[in-house]
C-alpha cells in the first residue's frame, strides 16, 4: 500500500499527537510468512485449515477471540443420508426442493444441489476427526425435523448441543496445528490483483503474516444489533475486511432473525437461542392468551421457514404491546436429557420449560448474505477465499434453511481449504509489502447497535433507513489501534452496506419484511450485488 501517513495530513496531527512509530506498537511490523493463513477457528475455518494442512501447507489459523459461533449451534446438520443407514424417503432432491423453498427465489439451483449432495461426505470426514452423533438405536443416527423441511434429516449430538461437538472434534483434530490466539485481522494485503497477506494486530502489536493464500472464515454480523444469539466476536469483520479490499459482496439485506430466542427483559448482547428442534418435537409457539402465532400464517404453522415464522412473531408483539410470546413444550417427553442446553439456559433464567411456557423473541441470528464466492470458496481476487457465514455462495438465497450452516460450512471450508493449498504450490512466496495501519468511519457499537436495532431489524422502513444511512454516514474517522476500534469500523462499514440494500430492496422478500412494500415483487427476484470500498484508506505509517 502507497497511502500517505494519515491520509495526506501530519502524522501529529491526524492521530491524536502520536508519532507514527507509537501508533504502530513502537517498532514497526513484525513479519512472518505462511502458505496459507485461514481467519477464524469455527466450523468452516478449521475445515479449511486442516484441508490446507492435510496437502503439506505450512497453515497459520488467527483466532479473535476464544468463541465460535459454531459451538453454539444447537438444532445439528442437515444432511441426506444413503438408504443403507436410513431408509426415509430422503433424498438430495428433496433437501434440495427444501433449500430452494425456503431461499425466496434467490438461491442458486447449482450451488445448492453441489452443496447438498457432498454433505455426506463431509459429514463423514467429520465422523473420522473424532465428532460423535446421537443414535436411535446402534450405527442408526437419531433424526429430528426443523422448520422448512420436509423430512427428518438433522443428525444432532448432545440432543442440543451439536454445535459445541463438531468444535470439540475439530479443535481435537487441529490441536498440533498454528493457532495464534487474540489476534485481529485488520487489512487484506491485495497487490495486482492478487492476496499477498494479512495485516494483524497481535499482543506484539501490528504485523504482516505474507501469503499467498488467506481464507476469511470470520463468522457473521449479529453484533450489528443490540440481542442477537452470536458470540461477542460475530462483529462482521470478514464482510468488512473484504469490501475494504473492493471485493463484492451479495444479499446482505438478508439478516435472519431467529423466531425463537430466550427474552431477557431489557438484556442485549449474546442471548440463549431455544432450538428449531423443539417445534419439531411438538412444541407450540403461543401468545400471552395462549393463541397460536402461527395459525393461518402458513401451511407448515410452527414449522414454517424461520422468515415466517420470525414476521409472525414480530406482527403479534405489535399487534398486542407484549415484549413476548411463548414456545410451550411441556408436552415434549425426557425434555432435560433431549435438550440439556435449552434446560440449562431457561434454568438459569428462572424458567423450567417442563413446567411453563419459555418466553422468546426473535434474535438476530444468521447473515444469508456476504463475500461472493464459489462453491469451492473462491473470490474475484486470486488466492483469497471465503467460507461459512462471511461467504455468499448462493447457498441460502433470501434466507437460510434450518440447520444447512453447518452443512456448508463443513462443504465449502474443506474445498476452500484444498484450493487455498493447490493456489499456495503454485502461486509461490507471496509478495513483501509494507502496509499502514487504517483509519476508518466509525461509530460507537452502542450507538450503532440502537439504530439497527430500530430501523434495520426483522421490519424495516423507507424512511427509518434512510435515518439509519444518514446517521452512518456522519461517521467520525478513526485511526485503528486495537481490537475494539476494528470491531466498530466494521460494524458500521457492514451495517452501511446492509442499510444501503435494505434501502434498494423495495418489496419484502425471505428474511427482509418492508412494512412500506409489503409484497414481492417478482421483477426483484435477483440477488443485490454490492461493489466493495475499493479504496485505500487513510492510513498511519508504521
Amino acid at each position: 500500500m502507497n497511502a500517505p501517513a494519515c491520509g495526506g495530513r501530519s502524522p501529529s496531527a491526524a492521530c491524536g499527537g502520536r508519532s507514527p512509530s507509537s501508533a504502530c506498537g513502537g517498532s514497526g511490523l513484525w513479519r512472518q510468512r505462511a502458505d496459507v493463513v485461514v481467519i477464524g477457528t469455527g466450523v468452516a475455518g478449521l475445515a479449511a485449515a486442516l484441508a490446507a494442512h492435510r496437502r503439506g501447507r505450512k497453515v497459520v489459523l488467527l483466532s479473535k477471540v476464544g468463541e465460535t459461533a459454531t459451538f453454539y449451534a444447537q438444532g445439528g446438520i442437515a444432511v441426506v443420508l444413503p438408504d443403507s443407514f436410513h431408509d426415509d424417503g430422503d433424498s438430495i432432491d428433496a433437501h434440495v426442493a427444501d433449500t430452494l423453498a425456503a431461499g425466496g427465489g434467490l438461491c442458486d439451483p447449482d450451488a445448492v444441489r453441489s452443496i447438498v449432495a457432498d454433505g455426506y461426505r463431509a459429514v463423514a470426514e467429520l465422523v473420522a476427526d473424532g465428532a460423535r452423533f446421537d443414535e436411535s438405536a446402534p450405527g442408526r443416527w437419531a433424526l429430528t425435523r426443523e422448520g422448512g423441511h420436509t423430512r427428518r434429516r438433522i443428525i444432532h449430538s448432545g440432543g442440543d448441543a451439536t454445535g459445541a461437538e463438531v468444535q470439540r472434534a475439530l479443535d481435537s483434530a487441529a490441536a498440533n496445528l498454528d493457532i495464534r490466539r487474540n489476534h485481529v485481522a485488520l487489512e487484506l494485503l491485495v497487490e495486482a490483483g492478487a492476496v499477498t497477506g494479512v495485516l494483524v494486530l497481535s499482543d506484539d502489536g501490528p504485523g504482516v503474516i505474507h501469503a499467498p493464500s488467506v481464507i476469511l472464515a470470520t463468522g457473521g454480523l449479529g453484533h450489528l444489533y443490540e440481542a442477537t444469539t452470536n458470540p461477542d466476536g460475530s462483529t462482521g469483520d470478514g464482510v468488512a475486511l473484504a469490501m475494504w479490499a473492493g471485493l463484492p459482496v451479495a444479499d446482505l439485506e438478508f439478516v435472519q432473525f431467529h423466531p425463537t430466542m430466550l427474552f431477557g427483559g431489557h438484556s442485549g448482547g449474546r442471548r440463549p437461542l431455544i432450538t428449531e428442534a423443539l417445534r419439531g418435537e411438538g412444541a407450540k409457539l403461543v401468545d400471552a392468551q395462549g393463541d397460536p402465532v402461527t395459525a393461518g400464517v402458513h401451511p407448515m404453522g410452527d414449522l414454517a421457514p424461520r422468515d415466517v415464522v420470525a414476521a409472525a412473531v414480530e406482527a403479534r408483539l405489535a399487534a398486542s404491546g407484549e415484549r413476548c410470546v411463548y414456545l410451550d413444550a411441556r408436552e415434549i417427553t425426557d425434555f432435560a436429557s433431549r435438550f440439556p442446553t435449552v434446560t440449562a439456559a431457561c434454568l438459569r433464567a428462572g424458567i423450567d420449560p417442563t413446567r411453563q411456557p419459555i418466553p422468546v423473541v426473535p434474535g438476530a441470528h444468521y447473515s444469508c448474505g456476504g463475500v461472493l464466492t464459489d462453491v469451492h470458496g473462491r473470490t474475484d481476487v486470486a488466492g483469497l477465499f471465503a467460507a461459512g457465514e462471511v461467504a455468499r455462495t448462493g447457498m441460502h438465497g433470501a434466507n437460510r434453511l434450518a440447520s444447512n450452516s453447518l452443512l456448508e460450512g463443513l462443504v465449502v471450508g474443506r474445498r476452500a481449504g484444498d484450493a487455498a493449498a493447490r493456489h499456495a504450490e503454485t502461486a509461490g512466496p507471496s509478495e513483501i509489502v509494507t502496509p499502514a495501519l487504517p483509519v476508518w468511519p466509525a461509530v460507537a457499537r452502542a450507538d450503532l447497535q440502537r439504530a439497527m436495532t430500530r430501523h434495520a431489524s426483522v421490519v424495516r422502513s423507507g424512511e427509518g433507513l434512510r435515518q439509519l444511512i444518514d446517521q452512518l454516514d456522519a461517521a467520525t474517522p478513526r485511526v485503528i489501534r486495537s481490537r475494539n476500534d476494528f470491531e466498530d469500523a466494521a460494524l458500521t462499514a457492514v451495517a452501511g452496506a446492509v442499510a444501503a440494500a435494505a434501502s434498494a430492496r423495495t418489496e419484502s422478500r425471505g428474511c427482509h419484511h418492508r412494512s412500506d412494500f409489503p409484497d414481492t415483487d417478482p421483477a426483484q427476484a435477483f440477488s443485490s450485488t454490492r461493489a466493495g470500498a475499493g479504496i485505500t484508506p487513510a492510513a498511519v505509517s508504521c
